[in-house]
């Protein structure tokens, strides 16, 4: 029984020669805009579901956590699900995170994106204990 594989995203390498095709997994499309979207100031976490939260307990990092990708003929869209920190403003964070998303991954993968949507799943209270 054969393996079930994502779909590759695939590009023609740019240049005076053509040396071939160029395929990123979309797992790595997932890893580089979650690390863009945690950079911004004012982001608390991403979301993750069950299985990324009992692995991070267990001590590894995940970073493709809380991206969504999406091919289709419009082009790629990004999903990016996050909590913020109380207290910043969320349009203008979720502006940055549209910019830095959209930056990082053409500096990366000269890939456009055709849309970037943020969706606050939460915000994030500083703790009493921290007090």
């Amino acid at each position: 029984m054969a393996e079930k594989t994502a779909p590759y995203l695939r590009m023609k390498s740019h240049g005076a020669q053509d040396l071939g095709n160029i395929e990123v997994a979309p797992e790595v499309l997932e890893i580089i805009a979650s690390i863009a979207a945690t950079d911004i100031e004012g982001v608390a976490s991403m979301r993750g579901n069950f299985a990324s939260g009992v692995v991070e307990r267990l001590g590894k990092k995940v970073h493709g956590k809380g991206i969504k990708t999406e091919l289709s003929e419009e082009g790629l869209a990004i999903d990016v699900y996050c909590v913020i920190d109380y207290g910043v403003s969320i349009p203008k964070t979720a502006l940055k995170i549209q910019e830095q998303v959209r930056q990082t991954l053409e500096n990366m993968t000269s890939l456009q994106t055709q849309e970037v949507n943020v969706h606050i799943t939460g915000v994030h209270f500083e703790s009493q204990a921290a007090e």
